[in-house]
């Protein structure tokens, strides 16, 4: 890591983990395989954060703890890359097992819960399945219909807000780093607090 830092992929500490080195990895790896619209990929990084902001608009009231949650849901990819759903299953169990023991050293190095609230996963795979289908058609050229097939028409959110479509416009790296890192300080500040 850019940091010093040396993660155990196997067996990673919460320790070797920083948050520049998460930014910094996010805002390079690209969804959908780089293969979207617009000057610059589509980053996870930025992703992170248009996910937290639709979990933002489906649960108001959402703690510090479920938005910081929703900001690092895609945490590992930092180190390991974004591989879309049907490769991952294709990988199967040690892929799953790899991705999920640094999300927890991640969730540890953050004074998150190690396994988060069945409820509170759900909220974030819901964000994250709306985010899904707000890049299908305004990044990845799906048809509003074959978005809507695969991975549902959202409900709960106003998609055509134009806050929302703002987050789904492709930034350029340095952007979507300190974006992201920018929101990490304003959540951790905001938990300590509570």
């Amino acid at each position: 890591m850019l940091s010093g830092r040396r993660l155990d992929l196997v067996d990673p500490s919460p320790l070797d983990i920083e948050i520049a080195d998460i930014a910094h990895g996010l805002a390079r790896v690209a969804r959908w395989n780089g293969q979207t619209h617009g000057e610059h990929a589509f980053s996870v990084a930025q992703h992170g954060l248009l996910v937290e902001a639709l979990v933002q608009r489906l649960r108001p009231q959402a703690s510090g703890t479920v938005l910081m949650l929703a900001l690092l849901h895609d945490a590992p990819e930092y180190v390991i890359g974004d591989m879309i759903s049907p490769f991952k299953a294709v990988l199967g169990q040690a892929y799953r097992q790899v991705e999920h023991r640094l999300q927890v050293a991640v969730h540890r190095r953050f004074g998150l819960p190690a396994e988060p609230a069945a409820t509170q996963r759900r909220l974030i795979k819901q964000a994250d399945i709306i985010s899904a289908y707000l890049e299908a058609i305004w990044l990845a050229g799906f048809a509003e219909a074959e978005a809507a097939d695969l991975f549902g028409r959202p409900q709960g959110v106003d998609c055509s807000e134009p806050a929302l479509l703002a987050l789904v416009t492709p930034w350029p790296v340095a952007e979507a780093e300190a974006r992201f890192l920018a929101r990490f300080h304003v959540l951790d500040e905001g938990r300590a607090r509570s």
